[in-house]
């Protein structure tokens, strides 16, 4: 509990409300992320990542026999020389990989117990990813949305792409109110609008209105792009809070009311359970989109989790 109000005070933020300052914290927390492609590079794009097929690239890969419509500039001489039989040079190609972050700010993701609202975690992460791009000289765009409204960024090197995310950020977790408009499903399909193939996509969220459309845009995503999930939860999602004595409260959605005993052991088993059960099903529906699936609590800071310094 010292380490979270520590980490609060030395940013500035209460955690329930969102500053540029813990923002910005993340340009010098890179190293806590590896963003290098898992899978091959598609974009026609000339970038800064060698692509596994071969052509006129910059970077030499191997020289091969002569093969009727290779190109003549590329006949490697010494090779040639040396054997009595013509080879030419191929290369690697270098691609472009453009970056996406989506990001869900909408009212579930306004809950928090222990460090930061769900919805703070969110923009630190999209943050860390934003500068993280930034650094590696990957181009950086996304999508950002609560219930009411959305913003689309389309992929910039430049640090102003970085600026104009976080600015994002800040003004839709401000802006956030209780009449939904816009849902999950809805931002997956506009980011299969944006995305290239070959982009790699950060996607963070609770998935709680993860349905089977949403999982049709994913699948179709995940067709020509890279996807990676960040399910973010809050540890009071995970199990009930311990009490000293048994006591009946009262939890609501705004919608329905309903009576909870805390302390009744057979209450909170069936809860855990549940849960769980939950959660693989989630975990389970992403991998079948073939997300890569990165659980993230809003109950610890990024650093601790992902094995950053303080």
């Amino acid at each position: 509990m010292q380490e979270i109000t520590q980490w609060l005070e030395r940013h500035q933020t209460d955690g329930v409300n969102l500053t540029l300052t813990e923002l910005l914290h993340y340009q010098s927390k890179t190293a806590m992320l590896d963003l290098s492609p898992r899978k091959t590079i598609q974009s026609k794009l000339a970038g800064t990542y060698l692509a596994k097929t071969r052509g006129r690239g910059m970077e030499f890969d191997e020289a091969r026999h002569y093969q009727p419509g290779d190109d003549i500039r590329a006949i490697d001489w010494r090779v040639t020389a040396r054997t009595g039989k013509t080879h030419t040079k191929l290369y690697q190609e270098e691609k472009e990989r453009p970056i996406f972050v989506l990001t869900d700010l909408s009212a579930s993701m306004h809950f928090g117990t222990q460090f930061v609202f769900k919805s703070v975690q969110a923009a630190h992460l999209s943050a860390l990813i934003a500068w993280s791009a930034r650094k590696r000289g990957d181009r950086i765009g996304g999508l950002i949305y609560n219930q009411t409204e959305h913003l689309e960024y389309k992929p910039m090197t430049r640090q102003k792409a970085v600026l104009s995310l976080l600015n994002g950020l800040l003004k839709l977790h401000a802006r956030s109110t209780q009449s939904p408009q816009v849902n999950f499903t809805e931002a997956c399909a506009r980011m299969r609008r944006m995305a290239h193939p070959g982009s790699l996509i950060f996607i963070i969220s609770d998935f709680r209105q993860f349905d089977e459309q949403a999982r049709q845009h994913l699948f179709q995503l995940s067709r020509h792009c890279e996807l990676v999930a960040y399910p973010i939860s809050d540890p009071f999602e995970h199990e009930l809070p311990q009490v000293q004595v048994p006591q009946q409260v009262s939890i609501t959605d705004d919608q329905v009311t309903r009576s909870l005993i805390l302390g009744e052991e057979k209450t909170e088993t069936l809860y855990r359970q549940r849960h769980q059960q939950q959660l693989a099903y989630l975990h389970t529906q992403l991998k079948q989109c073939r997300c890569q699936v990165l659980p993230i609590s809003s109950g610890l800071s990024l650093e601790l989790q992902l094995g950053g310094k303080l």
